[in-house]
């Protein structure tokens, strides 16, 4: 009788998952859907769900009307420029707070903690007149040296480290390694699972970022893929297969990353969170 229960709540759940996952994926199927008509086909009433003949339309039409190529390339790289500078630093500020003994280190952690608190948008005008006065204005390099300091990264990091056994360390020290070394040979590997994860949230962070380079950057040709799609909603905002289109361009890279980093974003998660 207990295991009767026990199988019909568990089926239960399941059903119930499945019907919020097709309620979930409707508006992507919809997205696909209207990316594959041609623009006549759009306002057909009864809705097709289904196109009756599958048009490319849109997808020819984004890269001709605007330099979408470019705006994908700058993308990817301010993407993978942004990671890599965020995991570098952090990797080293996690190193620091979480092995090496100082005064004032967990007032000093304490204080970076606190900058979470914070909104992005309260510090966008100071950081934005610093720029401006260095000349970085409308520059990648502007774009990405706010990259530099990631609190969250930082924080995520160093609660990992904190839990690989200092027995390690002691064993390299013993060998004549340095903290370099340790960093280097020891820290990195056994982090993999979390840097993985802070990777892809990185990215999808940088890759949809639409606020800061809207502030920042004002030549076309250095346009991310989310200001892009900005103007094309200005310009084509009924030609509905031309924004569906771009918008899945937009989506696929991270569709891919996370179906390739799933298995260490859910280890990473876990570890950086639990323990």
């Amino acid at each position: 009788m207990t295991g009767s229960r026990y199988m019909w709540r568990a089926l239960s759940f399941y059903v119930f998952a499945s019907i919020l996952a097709l309620f979930a994926l409707v508006p992507f199927f919809w997205m696909i859907s209207t990316s594959l008509k041609s623009k006549g086909a759009l306002f057909i009433i009864p809705i097709q769900w289904l196109p009756e003949q599958v048009s490319f339309e849109g997808y020819t039409k984004i890269f001709t009307l605007f330099p979408f190529a470019r705006a994908i390339f700058n993308s990817a790289f301010v993407s993978v420029a942004s990671t890599s500078i965020t995991l570098l630093s952090a990797l080293m500020a996690a190193y620091v707070f979480a092995k090496l003994e100082f005064k004032g280190r967990e007032v000093l952690f304490a204080l970076f903690l606190a900058t979470m608190m914070v909104p992005g948008q309260v510090t966008t005008i100071p950081v934005f007149l610093v720029l401006k006065n260095l000349g970085l204005v409308n520059s990648f390099t502007g774009l990405l040296l706010p990259s530099i300091f990631n609190p969250f990264a930082i924080f995520m990091l160093r609660q990992f480290m904190k839990t690989v056994h200092s027995d390690f360390m002691d064993a390299a020290f013993m060998d004549g390694a340095s903290h370099a070394g340790v960093f280097r040979r020891i820290m990195l590997p056994l982090s993999m699972p979390i840097i993985a994860t802070l990777a892809v949230i990185t990215f999808m962070g940088v890759w949809n970022d639409y606020f800061w380079p809207l502030v920042i950057l004002s030549d076309r040709e250095k346009m991310t893929l989310p200001l892009a799609l900005s103007q094309l909603s200005g310009q084509y905002a009924n030609e509905y297969n031309t924004l569906m289109a771009g918008s899945l361009i937009s989506m696929a890279p991270i569709i891919l990353m996370y179906i390739f980093a799933q298995r260490y974003f859910k280890s990473g998660l876990q570890l950086g969170g639990i323990k």
